[in-house]
């Protein structure tokens, strides 16, 4: 497990792409469980360890993962979250080149919770929620382009739906019509870093999560945005 930030009030983890954030009908070990042994054994903790979950990752997506340590910086991080205070910057690589090199998306999110599976519509249907997200690429190879993304809004599946919905599905992401899976099973989407106020020292926080070193692919892109830059 990558420990990205830690302190007495918070924790921030780098997620793999195949670990689920909290318990489910699998069975699987959770990352918060993980999180939670680390710090007992860490710091000679006695008994129950107290965790706070402030946001989920779908299981097949990469990054960062904030955590809180305490009961106070629980409630602080969910306000913050509530209140759209907190930063989410994600990287995708997708094979078909978006339109425009930057744009502002909207749409109009219906969840289908039987498939597991939220569809976009440009209009307003029954029972959709609203879904805003920044985008621009970032870079690109010979066959993907990545793109790097901002959130506004927090629904079901929201990146890939609506990337899938501008016909850039994400790389591996079988489910928004991307055609292979990757070798690892999970897609071609890392939450990059998260940006937010210390929830208890009030100092401004940005955490980075490098990208999956399972994918030589990413590693290639990461190289291309750093001779970018130059």
């Amino acid at each position: 497990m990558e420990v990205l930030f830690e302190d007495n009030h918070i924790i921030a983890v780098n997620k793999g792409s195949s670990e689920i954030v909290q318990g489910d009908k699998t069975g699987d070990v959770p990352l918060s469980e993980k999180v939670k042994h680390y710090i007992k054994v860490n710091y000679n903790k006695p008994g129950e360890v107290f965790l706070g979950v402030t946001h989920r990752l779908d299981r097949p997506v990469s990054g960062v993962v904030l955590f809180a340590r305490t009961s106070k910086a629980l409630t602080r991080l969910n306000e913050l979250f509530r209140t759209q205070q907190v930063k989410k910057t994600y990287w995708a690589i997708v094979k078909n080149t978006p339109e425009h090199p930057e744009a502002r998306l909207k749409h109009y999110i219906v969840r289908n919770e039987k498939q597991n599976k939220s569809y976009a519509h440009d209009k307003p249907v029954p029972d959709s929620k609203e879904a805003i997200l920044s985008y621009r690429i970032l870079t690109h190879s010979d066959r993907y382009n990545l793109l790097e993304i901002q959130l506004e809004t927090g629904r079901h599946h929201q990146i890939r739906c609506q990337l899938a919905k501008i016909a850039c599905p994400i790389k591996g992401d079988l489910k928004y019509g991307f055609a292979r899976s990757n070798p690892n099973g999970g897609i071609s989407l890392h939450a990059r870093s998260i940006g937010f106020t210390h929830p208890v020292t009030k100092e401004l926080v940005h955490i980075t999560a490098p990208v999956p070193q399972d994918d030589p692919l990413w590693g290639t892109m990461e190289k291309l945005v750093q001779e970018s830059v130059r």
